[in-house]
């Protein structure tokens, strides 16, 4: 199974996307799985998980119904807020859905890392983690000291880092971004998704150069086992294309990876990870 472990979907009269505005307009419209398939059939893509971009409960269930009609959506990943005492009652109601496969905590969106320690939020993330819930971690370089202290307190949570943690690419971010990722890498259960790179550099002047030390790094501390490929479109519409996202991977894989490796890369890895069954895609039969 080939897979694209990260992309969303969005209408903008929903008004979910606070972020998306007209100053974005190659962002500024909608984009749902009719827009898509074109790429994954292009790149032999089975299918993608499909990953909510708006902190509401309501952008949840719209992707939800979205994947209800769409094969090519293999799996959902929602959104909770761990600070809000009915978090439990939301993703009761979202785990009766077949697709749904696990949330995601924004923690770019917080103004405070620090609060990611408190005791009550601790001890939510602990309940998930006791469950062997996979949980997406949106964070960014700067807020990866409080994610390493987090994860420290659940050991086992089944936890990946999206978008490499989004170091500043367009300023040659190596330090202390690398002691932090090494430290994550260390974690057995903490998986890492190259995802988001192309957004991070100079959206109009970046080169496949500019990649080369951050895929290479993170291959080498997680291992062939521990990684995903992740388009992140349409975010990615901000600098690259879907064939060019593909292309800066691939031309930072080191030259002894296999079909093996590559296979994990694309698609295995995800498919182990948010625990989908190999009838989800094509005709759907996991349902």
């Amino acid at each position: 199974m080939r897979i694209d472990a990260h992309q969303h979907y969005w209408t903008i009269k929903r008004n979910d996307y606070g972020w998306i505005t007209p100053e974005l307009p190659v962002l500024y419209r909608d984009f749902l799985p009719e827009h898509l398939r074109p790429h994954l059939r292009n790149h032999g893509l089975d299918g993608s998980i499909l990953v909510q971009a708006a902190p509401t409960i309501e952008e949840t269930d719209f992707i939800l119904q979205l994947a209800d009609g769409n094969d090519t959506v293999l799996g959902v990943v929602g959104w909770l807020n761990l600070f809000d005492p009915n978090h439990r009652l939301h993703y009761e109601r979202f785990r009766r859905h077949p697709k749904f496969v696990g949330f995601r905590i924004m923690i770019q969106d917080m103004p405070d890392a620090s609060r990611l320690l408190e005791p009550s939020f601790v001890q939510a993330l602990r309940l998930y983690e006791s469950e062997d819930v996979p949980v997406d971690l949106l964070v960014v370089s700067r807020q990866l000291p409080h994610a390493v202290k987090l994860l420290e307190q659940v050991p086992h949570l089944r936890a990946v880092i999206d978008h490499i943690a989004k170091p500043r690419v367009k300023d040659a971010e190596r330090e202390p971004w690398l002691s932090h990722m090494t430290a994550l890498s260390r974690m057995p259960n903490v998986y890492c998704k190259l995802s988001g790179m192309v957004t991070e550099a100079d959206h109009s002047r970046w080169r496949r150069e500019d990649f080369m030390p951050y895929i290479r790094q993170v291959l080498e501390l997680f291992g062939p086992e521990r990684v995903m490929f992740g388009s992140d479109w349409p975010v990615c519409l901000l600098a690259a294309d879907y064939d060019e996202v593909m292309d800066v991977l691939a031309s930072g894989l080191p030259d002894n990876w296999g079909e093996e490796e590559r296979a994990r890369l694309f698609g295995l890895n995800a498919q182990q990870f948010y625990k989908l069954k190999q009838g989800r895609c094509g005709d759907d039969r996991g349902r």
